[in-house]
């Protein structure tokens, strides 16, 4: 699995680890308790110590064997059908000589199953036999605690009883959420691909419509001066003006739908950057005047873009402000940002010179200051109703 490249990509990549984590501990927690309870119970017979050490070294050893199950089934989604079974010999092997030996040892029925169905709960079983599995499991340990619970003997084994015959459905039931995350992480992830190959078929679409409706143009022109030459120089001629007129139409409806795809409302690019410097973990102040959709987006868009990755890859700090005010007949954007401490500045960098270029074609400035523990950064353009 590839890297997540961006900020809130790579935050939800780190929420998910840590469902993971979460799930996993509430499994081997609950494998830990019993073995814990029934550890108890062995020791509390009084003929010897020999089956409390039976069922606490041995339930150790099958708890610990238990977290190669796990490993496997985060990734049974990619995983292909069926049981993988070379990868879970080692562990069922484990689970079948615990739960023999230790059965034997404290007499139950329950105790000698519970390791065994407990590590076929945690395999990779389709969804239309996992559950059967599932049922078929509380059922098998229900009735063997109920078997063990009518030995005098076991009358006080009820508490590791109950817990023993619920233990598959409580584990399928921790994992359910484990699997319904990552299943609507894939969705989430599959839904940006397949709008990025949307987007990309409609820009093509356009594309190789403008481009072949001007092509057909200018080579029919070309064609049509090729033939008028020899015997009508100026006609020739005044075809080839009208093909370098229909190039430099075709240039300028290239730029056009190139422009209108980059085109972003300014809300939008501001909404943007504050959610990519949350995600990244900084706490963003925001102060937008309210008539902000009248600002120039097409001269401070690219300036809150490249202002953001710059704040991203050279802040490391913890707070940002962002603020655009009408000052007069001009618009104002600030962006300020905390540095971690060593980290260096982008004051000269080439991103913001190019903003620096940008602005001055449109009769706007950009000033940046380093005020030591922090960076600002203040673009300003005429307003369209002051030019």
């Amino acid at each position: 699995m590839s890297t997540p490249s961006t900020p809130g990509a790579r935050q939800l990549a780190r929420g998910i680890i840590a469902t993971w984590w979460y799930t996993v501990s509430g499994v081997l927690f609950l494998e830990l308790m019993l073995v814990f309870f029934w550890t108890v119970l062995a020791f509390a017979e009084p003929e010897s110590i020999v089956p409390g050490m039976i069922v606490a070294i041995g339930g150790l050893i099958w708890w610990a064997s238990t977290a190669l199950l796990l490993r496997d089934y985060r990734h049974r989604v990619d995983a292909e059908p069926g049981v993988a079974w070379r990868s879970i010999l080692l562990p069922m092997t484990v689970a079948v000589a615990f739960g023999v030996v230790a059965g034997i040892a404290l007499g139950s029925w329950q105790l000698a199953l519970m390791p065994i169905i407990q590590s076929l709960a945690l395999l990779n079983w389709p969804a239309g036999v996992r559950y059967r599995v599932t049922i078929a499991a509380v059922l098998v340990m229900g009735a063997l605690g109920f078997i063990d619970a009518h030995d005098e003997a076991a009358a006080v084994w009820w508490m590791p009883i109950f817990y023993t015959a619920l233990l598959p459905i409580m584990t399928v039931s921790t994992l359910w959420w484990w699997d319904v995350l990552n299943t609507l992480d894939r969705a989430r992830a599959s839904e940006v691909r397949l709008a990025a190959t949307q987007e990309r078929l409609r820009v093509a679409t356009d594309v190789h419509d403008l481009q072949g409706h001007h092509l057909q143009v200018i080579a029919l022109q070309l064609e049509l001066a090729e033939r008028l030459m020899p015997v009508d120089a100026d006609a020739g001629m005044e075809q080839l003006r009208a093909a370098r007129s229909s190039v430099d139409d075709a240039r300028q409806g290239t730029r056009d739908l190139a422009t209108r795809f980059r085109s972003v409302p300014l809300g939008d690019e501001l909404a943007n950057a504050r959610d990519l410097l949350t995600a990244a973990g900084l706490e963003v102040e925001a102060r937008i005047a309210p008539d902000a959709a009248s600002a120039p987006a097409s001269a401070l868009g690219p300036v809150i873009r490249e202002t953001t990755t710059n704040a991203l890859r050279h802040g490391g700090g913890a707070r940002a402000r962002l603020t655009l005010a009408r000052d007069g007949s001009h618009w104002r954007y600030t962006i300020a940002n905390d540095r971690a401490e060593g980290e260096e500045s982008d004051a000269d960098g080439s991103g913001l010179d190019g903003i620096r270029r940008r602005l001055a074609e449109v009769g706007g400035a950009l000033d940046v200051r380093d005020d030591g523990d922090e960076f600002v950064v203040t673009a300003t353009v005429p307003a369209e109703d002051a030019r």
